[in-house]
């Protein structure tokens, strides 16, 4: 529920607040929260500036008057802070106004105003609120320069050079600073591989991240479609893949909306990063960045990631940073090879590709809090606290985020030249499998697909078509599997092989009945027996091998042996050792082929 700051305050600030208050500050700063990327940034840093100084009392203003205002009262009651109306900034009477927004209505007084950049520097040109033009992102009004009040944070010193080409009021107004955000970066670049790890990317996996800001020339604003095709394109056994998208469209357009837009990827394992602060993480975990111009990008090829560029408006400005970037990373065609593109990329990577991007973009990293909590003090008219330099603190581990596949159309591939043993096994997302884009089954090239699903898939029509069922959760013992082997055959009449607790039954070929269930690894007595299954056997099968693990998201990563046992779970280039032919079908028709129209009408899949 959207919380609102109509009332004024009588603690810790208002008329009568001495009379109410615990903590008795000697300086009142008022931080203007106008939209969530804005207040974010400030939130970021802040703690670390003002850490165990009771001289500061610090609350909030909420500035309604962006577009993009819907969700700030949110964050900030979440986070704990006291809140102001906009109309109480001047019966406050603030020391001192810290934004990150620089579109702000700041009241008539004396107090100084400092403002942060809440991306990199002025990179693109951006609606005007106030007039039906665009403006450039970052500066503030011409009227508050000419007060002498305001003080704009940046960067990079060929910032100012820029700023006073197009708004020469803004001399003398700077304070190069460094960027805050991009030094947090830098402090946790090394734990890449636990948040990989923190996030449920699997350790032989590639985690691409899908960077979109905001506006209609955005990654996903000129492309909504691409998370799906991305999905589509990638082994599910070799690459996981995470977006980030920018507070601004989270704000204008809902979670409901960009959930319901999103819906086939998240189907498929779409990781969908939070946007408050989890963006900086699942940044640093990225092996390669698709993007576009916005600053999540740009920080990712500062960190020396690859970086392919899906999409680059042409509000970005000319001669700046971001620019640069825009001439150095290549293109992604989503409509071309996107698995070849993004494994040339993360081939071709060297650490320096884009180091002179970052150099024009970031002032001595590391840097940026120290030189910020001195401006800050400056203002407020008060000493520094007599401590050591601000703390530079890891970013706190991402939590694993979005659903995981459940069910994969399975390609195989192999011919009798490549040897008995060699198969190759390719897993994708069934919810994002398109036909036209799959070259279809291939007898005389050795390639065949089916559909295997996880009993948990949610789609009904997915699960009654899939020609391999594999148990959701461990199974206690040899006889359970057993027993779950023979159900799930008799319940699903289009499967063919059901897999689960180290077992695997394939259903006989004249209709029915199973086939038979054999043990994983060693021959378990508690397994061995038979049960009926209309008309057929289930037994267990003792001495070879013939199925490997298969669990949750890793079911049938190990390679399937025995007689008639389907390679439907090996990763990639794997080999697997096959007795019988794979199950065909036939060419052109759907992954879930024979089965789906005989599931149709009830009857078993045709053999």
């Amino acid at each position: 529920m959207a919380m609102h700051a109509s009332q004024p305050l009588r603690v810790p600030v208002g008329s009568d607040a001495g009379r109410w208050s615990t903590f008795h500050g000697e300086k009142t700063l008022v931080v203007a929260a106008r939209t969530v990327t804005s207040t974010v940034r400030v939130l970021e840093c802040l703690p670390a500036l003002l850490r165990g100084d009771a001289r500061v009392t610090v609350v909030f203003a909420h500035d309604p008057t962006s577009a993009f205002h819907d969700g700030v009262l949110d964050l900030l009651h979440d986070t704990g802070c006291r809140v102001i109306p906009w109309e109480q900034v001047s019966h406050a009477d603030p020391d001192l106004i810290l934004t990150a927004s620089e579109n702000i209505d700041v009241p008539d007084g004396h107090c100084p105003v400092l403002v942060l950049p809440h991306g990199i520097g002025f990179q693109k040109q951006v609606p005007d609120a106030r007039a039906p033009g665009d403006r450039l992102s970052g500066v503030v009004p011409d009227s508050l320069l000419e007060s002498g009040r305001a003080w704009l944070a940046i960067s990079h010193p060929g910032q100012e050079e820029q700023l006073l080409s197009s708004h020469p009021k803004a001399a003398g107004r700077t304070l190069l600073v460094g960027d805050p955000c991009y030094d947090e970066l830098l402090v946790s670049a090394d734990r890449a591989g636990a948040f990989r790890r923190a996030l449920g990317v699997p350790g032989t996996h590639r985690l691409v991240v899908l960077s979109s800001t905001w506006g209609p020339t955005s990654l996903f604003g000129q492309d909504p479609g691409l998370a799906a095709r991305v999905l589509a394109a990638l082994p599910y056994d070799e690459f996981r893949v995470a977006a980030i998208v920018h507070p601004n469209v989270w704000s204008g357009h809902g979670s409901w909306q960009i959930r319901n837009l999103l819906a086939p990827a998240l189907e498929a394992g779409l990781m969908l990063i939070p946007h408050i602060h989890a963006w900086r993480s699942a940044l640093v975990a990225a092996d390669v960045v698709v993007g576009d111009h916005g600053s999540v990008t740009l920080y990712g090829a500062a960190l020396g990631k690859p970086v392919l560029l899906g999409a680059f408006g042409s509000e970005s400005v000319p001669g700046t940073a971001m620019a640069a970037l825009g001439r150095a990373a290549p293109r992604l065609d989503a409509h071309d090879d996107v698995h070849g593109q993004i494994v040339s990329a993360l081939a071709e990577q060297r650490p320096e590709r884009f180091a002179t991007v970052a150099e024009g973009a970031f002032h001595q990293p590391g840097l940026a809090l120290p030189r910020l909590r001195t401006a800050l003090y400056d203002l407020l008219g008060l000493s520094q606290p007599v401590s050591a330099a601000p703390p530079e603190w890891f970013l706190a581990e991402p939590v694993e985020t979005g659903a995981k596949a459940t069910a994969w159309t399975v390609t195989t591939t192999g011919l009798p030249k490549d040897g008995p043993d060699a198969v190759t096994v390719r897993r994708q997302p069934a919810a994002v499998w398109r036909e036209a884009d799959d070259p279809g089954e291939d007898e005389t090239a050795g390639r065949f697909r089916h559909l295997a699903c996880d009993e948990r898939e949610p789609d009904r029509r997915l699960l009654e078509s899939a020609s391999v069922l594999l148990c959701g959760a461990p199974v206690r013992s040899a006889a359970a599997g057993v027993r779950w082997i023979g159900e799930t055959l008799d319940r699903l009449p289009g499967c063919r092989l059901a897999a689960g607790g180290g077992l695997a039954g394939r259903r006989r070929r004249s209709g029915g009945a199973a086939g038979r269930a054999d043990r994983g690894g060693r021959h378990d007595r508690a397994g061995a027996g038979s049960r009926s299954a209309r008309g057929g056997r289930l037994r267990a099968a003792a001495g070879r091998r013939s199925v490997g693990r298969h669990h949750g998201d890793r079911a049938g990563r190990r390679a399937c042996r025995g007689r008639g046992a389907p390679a439907a779970f090996t990763p990639a280039r794997r080999p697997v050792r096959l007795s019988a032919p794979l199950p065909r079908h036939p060419a052109g028709s759907p992954p879930t082929s024979r089965s789906r129209s005989s599931c149709a009408r009830g009857l078993p899949p045709a053999s």
